[in-house]
């Protein structure tokens, strides 16, 4: 029996109402998926059948439309951010089970080889997983989950990417025993996607989205949701080989870096596998990695004025642009606003800050807002010299050395604010 906290019941619940697409037809690991998704996104799609791997179904785009990653945890799009917000403040409890789902099959002797790697790019180094959670205990901080791409090098060993954050941190400390899993709950994904202080456990952020139940792995008693599709029991090593070139969530190419190898020492996984990838630039990868900053952005712009809403525009790769909605009390709001955003994610690039009356994900609602109710010599804020985003291809690459800019774009209070609103035809 499926419970409603798996991969599989989300997958039941999109087949029962009509918002999945099967694709029945063989496919191949090598691109083909990876069109297929672009082409139907953000629909979530199944593949029942793999040319080079068929004894996996593989599902994309699940976390790709924001409305139904909202109700697989049970809460509305308007709501979204502040489920997750509420989840950061009030983790849930880890409840560990005996004999999960997801070691139905155990492999002591791992093939990679075997497993759907995805080709994506025509410039790709190798086959990647993009949708590989990784998870690392330390004694002192706990549990964190954490997503890094891996690239396949050969039967046992993969390399990951693992930028300068809390895994690297873990490791740094000298744990190097981790767990990747594959095939999770949106509500695992989300919560694996955030980034907040070391220390809380996206474990227990997950399980306040969702209750959660979470099993040991076999060889390296680390915790990992029981109704996962797939986990990967390994060891992060100091071996350090040349990694990617892979795309990234701009739609570029990320620079090839010396990245660390890890060993896979034993699979385990449900009958009937499904595999999961993540398209890289996709929908699904900009939700989960901006939504969390979305969050940050909020935190940081509440503290000095009204704070509305936040969005990551998709032009921007859900990453570089951002449109803060406030409602504006002070006239210094709208520039207090910026620094607040930028403070409140790193590689932030463009802000521009609107009132409560513009629609922000409507960018021909907030392009009218610029038109109508700026003047960029008092309200463009210009910020060069700034360290910004790595994925950035027109920043320094090396220093990361971009020049950042905000559009105060909120009406001045001190003016009549009839003269800037819309007028209103009447509806027959």
């Amino acid at each position: 029996m499926v419970s409603d906290s798996s991969l599989r019941s989300i997958l039941s619940k999109l087949r029962s109402e009509g918002k999945l697409e099967e694709v029945e037809k063989p496919v191949s690991a090598r691109f083909e998926i990876p069109s297929i998704l672009k082409k139907l996104e953000p629909k979530p799609v199944l593949f029942h059948n793999i040319i080079e791997h068929p004894n996996f179904k593989l599902v994309g785009n699940l976390c790709a439309d924001r409305s139904i990653l909202a109700e697989s945890i049970g809460t509305s799009i308007d709501r979204l951010k502040w489920k997750i917000i509420e989840a950061i403040e009030n983790p849930g409890k880890v409840e560990v089970v005996e004999d999960p789902p997801c070691q139905e099959v155990v492999i002591k002797d791992p093939d990679l080889t075997k497993l759907p790697f995805i080709w994506t790019g025509l410039n790709d180094r190798a086959p990647y997983i993009s949708a590989g959670i990784v998870i690392a205990y330390d004694k002192e901080y706990g549990y964190n989950a954490s997503y890094h791409r891996l690239m396949l090098l050969d039967k046992k060993r993969v390399a990951a990417r693992i930028v300068p954050r809390h895994l690297h941190k873990y490791v740094e400390r000298g744990n190097r025993e981790i767990a990747i899993t594959i095939g999770n709950h949106p509500a695992f994904m989300l919560s694996s996607s955030i980034s907040t202080d070391i220390g809380i456990s996206e474990l227990a952020i997950a399980s306040r989205l969702k209750p959660l139940k979470y099993a040991k792995t076999i060889t390296n008693d680390l915790l990992v949701p029981a109704e996962c599709e797939i986990v990967l029991e390994s060891y992060i090593t100091d071996e350090l080989v040349d990694e990617g070139p892979f795309i990234d969530i701009l739609g570029t190419y990320d620079i090839v870096r010396k990245e660390r190898v890890i060993e896979v020492r034993c699979i385990t996984m449900r009958r009937n596998p499904i595999f999961q990838y993540i398209l890289p630039a996709g929908y699904e990868h900009k939700n989960l990695m901006g939504m969390p900053r979305e969050i940050t952005i909020f935190y940081e712009v509440s503290k000095v004025c009204d704070c509305l809403d936040v969005r990551l525009t998709p032009g921007s790769g859900g990453w570089l642009n951002a449109v803060v909605k406030i409602r504006k009390k002070n006239e210094d709001d709208g520039k207090k606003a910026i620094e607040a955003a930028f403070k409140g994610h790193e590689s932030l690039k463009y802000v521009v800050v609107v009132d409560e009356d513009i629609d922000i994900y409507d960018m021909e609602d907030v392009e009218w807002a610029i038109s109508t109710r700026t003047q960029l010599d008092k309200d463009l804020v210009l910020k060069p010299g700034e360290k910004g985003s790595s994925l950035d291809p027109s920043a320094d690459q090396i220093t990361r050395t971009t020049c950042k800019a905000g559009i105060d774009a909120t009406i001045p209070l001190y003016m009549n604010k009839e003269k800037f609103k819309k007028a209103i035809i009447p509806e027959i």
